[in-house]
């Protein structure tokens, strides 16, 4: 029976002390030659990764590898190796404290496959952009393969693959629920979101002796156990899910439409879940989801395991959370405290190469031309973009970075980064404008259960204070040799609006011509189901970008975003999308189509016919979702009106959906009829057939 897990105290990272000091490598060794060169006779860690080794913190295996390195280990990297046996994990040989296992920097089924379950052409964090060199479910299949080359060595899995894959989920390209992938990779440990405190503790203590078995409290992780330990109660899942009174213990996470529970009139105002007051009273308590076996059975019971899972996110209240696979339970430690930023700074200004792995030399890999000239200045995102895994992983409070450690590396880029040219491709991270956003007071902040900060509306409690997003842009600006800082993350534009000085600094300096927002949808069904801003935001914010590009003298333009098949879209409000386009003289070219991710909040949508954005239960919410393959290329078609393609498949649904009007060639009709066509909407004209004579060409239809 494992300890019973305390749950360690948000420490900083610790001063290097693990091992002897030593030189940082010029880069992580990825072969034995490699190792013999810098004096090792073993690796502490071999780090495994489904992305080339590009040695930059942009590429979690390089971010992880020199975060050890520095407190004393011997880290080496397999990037990519040949999963189809053991042989290539045998590289660097036997670890002494254990593999870690990564699918890379995106999911190997998103990076392998399309929303249409096509296999995608390229792989961009592959030299030369070539497809097929990582396998499908790249961590479960290179945990087994760890095993296989090296018996009892521990395997520890870690990023986004595995973060989004840390309980029964949903598995789009199966169309079923899968079992944690701590058991399918039968790995040791799971370290989820922001390890970096996880990671250097857990390195630290197995290099004491600790057994692994025994590291149970180490936040942001999951293991495996059977029975709860002493001094544990557990609580149902349905009990978080059901609103109570003040005199409860558990705040109501439905009062006031999911305000904070302090400040804002809330009735639910307490103590917070597993914290303080529970421990005083000398409880602890751990959440029981549904089984993996009732989720899989139970769509219902998926959406409401994936409600609860989502309430009990926030570092500051969540309690840890338990779901039965079979007879062994699934232990999920509560999620990281996030890191200052005197801990971000440490970790990206690590000794970094800032270039792929010499073996790579005379190959182009894209994710790395992308972001060679990139700086990223923050994590996490208050947004709760349904459809997005950036708060599962990275979660929702901002870590923002100092602005010397962000200048500090605008200037390495300048020194070291071959092909510079003065110009600094981003400063962002998952989105533009959140660097140093907060909520107004810790305390409110750790008791609060909103999914999110932005929607329906801007919480009042959030400071969106533009200023120092500001001044970090004018300092870029003018350190030596740079150019141009240009901008091209994605902006939340109702932050922006709080803020005509920041849409003016970034319309004036940072824009090269155009610049990406994402309204995702026209109308409020689907907008309120991916908890979007409705699009009058994004009309105000428009028409500031137009008026402060007038007043720079240049002519740029905004590049919509927009999403098809998102759970919660009709086919009338995909119509609705595509007249707004029109009239409004967006012509898009790319088009995303949603995709269902583990863990989010839209897949469960998708995959259950439930809204877990409220209550859940037999009779709550249904939301309808377009599934079939032809339907969802009618939505997709929607979004590209202006295609000849897709004239035929739109015309026919147009004609079924009543809306024949819009088929002519005024200005106000969507596409044109079909040649031959009598008027417009009516049916293609019949002539009849003469006999033994092919129909000329100009009786011909076309699309």
């Amino acid at each position: 029976m494992h300890s019973a897990p305390g749950f360690l105290l948000p420490k900083p990272l610790p001063t290097p002390s693990l091992l002897e000091r030593r030189e940082p490598a010029p880069f992580l060794p990825m072969t034995r030659a490699e190792m013999t060169a810098l004096g090792w006779d073993r690796c502490d860690v071999v780090l495994i990764t489904g992305d080339a080794y590009v040695d930059h913190p942009s590429f979690g295996m390089a971010l992880v590898g020199r975060l050890l390195e520095a407190h004393g280990l011997r880290v080496g990297i397999i990037a990519q190796p040949d999963w189809h046996s053991a042989v290539d994990f045998r590289r660097l040989g036997r670890p002494g404290l254990f593999f870690g296992v990564t699918a890379g920097n995106m999911d190997s089924m998103v990076n392998r496959y399309t929303s249409e379950r096509r296999t995608r052409n390229d792989d961009a964090y592959t030299p030369d952009g070539q497809p097929g060199r990582r396998p499908d479910r790249a961590v479960m299949v290179y945990a087994q393969r760890c095993r296989e080359a090296f018996h009892g060595v521990p395997v520890v899995l870690g990023g986004i693959e595995a973060s989004l894959r840390r309980i029964a989920h949903f598995d789009y390209w199966s169309e079923k629920v899968r079992r944690s992938v701590l058991l399918d990779a039968k790995a040791e440990l799971l370290l989820y979101g922001n390890a970096e405190r996880a990671l250097v503790a857990l390195a630290s203590r197995l290099a004491g002796g600790e057994a692994i078995a025994e590291i149970t409290d180490l936040r942001g992780s999951a293991y495996l156990r059977r029975g709860l330990p002493l001094g544990w109660e557990e609580s149902d899942a349905t009990e978080v899910d059901r609103p109570r009174s003040v005199e409860r213990r558990y705040p109501d996470p439905y009062a006031s439409g999911q305000r904070c529970a302090i400040g804002q009139g809330s009735a639910s105002a307490g103590p917070a879940p597993g914290r303080s007051s529970d421990l005083r009273a000398g409880r602890r308590t751990v959440v029981r989801l549904p089984s993996f076996e009732q989720v899989a059975s139970d769509p219902t019971l998926y959406a409401h395991a994936s409600r609860v899972f989502h309430l009990e996110t926030n570092p500051g209240n969540a309690r840890p959370l338990v779901q039965a696979h079979g007879d062994r339970d699934l232990w999920l430690n509560p999620p990281p405290v996030p890191l200052t930023s005197a801990e971000l700074d440490q970790i990206y200004e690590l000794p970094y190469a800032r270039a792929p792995h010499p073996r790579y030399r005379g190959c182009r890999i894209p994710a790395w031309e992308m972001i060679r000239f990139s700086v990223n200045i923050m994590r996490g995102c208050f947004g709760g973009c349904t459809f997005c895994s950036i708060t599962e992983h990275e979660g929702r409070v901002i870590q923002s970075r100092s602005e010397g450690s962000v200048l500090r590396e605008i200037e390495r880029i300048r020194d070291h980064t071959p092909g510079f040219t003065g110009v600094i491709s981003d400063l962002g991270g998952p989105t533009a404008n959140m660097y140093r956003m907060r909520c107004r007071s810790k305390q409110i902040e750790e008791v609060c259960r909103r999914l999110s900060c932005v929607h329906p509306g801007i919480c009042r409690n959030l400071i969106t204070d533009h200023g120092p997003l500001c001044d970090l842009y004018r300092r870029a600006r003018r350190v030596r040799g740079v150019k141009k800082v240009l901008i091209a993350s994605g902006l939340r534009y109702d932050l922006a609006l709080r803020s005509a000085e920041y849409v003016r600094e970034l319309v004036t300096h940072h824009v090269g011509g155009y610049l990406k927002v994402a309204p995702e949808h026209s109308e409020p069904g689907p907008l309120g189901k991916m908890m979007k801003p409705g699009i009058d935001a994004f009309a105000e914010f428009k028409e500031l970008f137009d008026r402060f590009s007038r007043e720079a003298g240049k002519q740029q333009y905004l590049i919509p975003y927009f999403i098809s098949g998102h759970p919660g879209t009709s086919d009338e409000d995909m119509l609705q999308l595509s007249l707004w386009l029109k009239r409004n003289g967006f012509r898009v070219d790319q088009v995303q189509s949603f995709l269902p991710t583990p863990l989010a909040l839209a897949s469960a949508m998708y995959h259950s016919g439930k809204n877990p954005l409220h209550r859940v239960g037999r009779e709550s919410e249904s939301v309808f979702t377009v599934k079939g393959l032809r339907r969802r290329r009618l939505h997709k078609a929607f979004l590209r009106y202006h295609d000849r393609e897709n004239w035929p498949l739109l015309r026919a649904a147009l004609k079924r959906m009543g809306r024949a009007d819009l088929i002519g060639h005024g200005k106000d009709d969507l596409v044109p009829p079909k040649r031959g066509d009598r008027a417009r909407g009516s049916e293609p004209s019949i002539a009849p057939k003469r006999r033994g004579r092919r129909p000329s060409r100009s009786r011909r239809s076309r699309g």
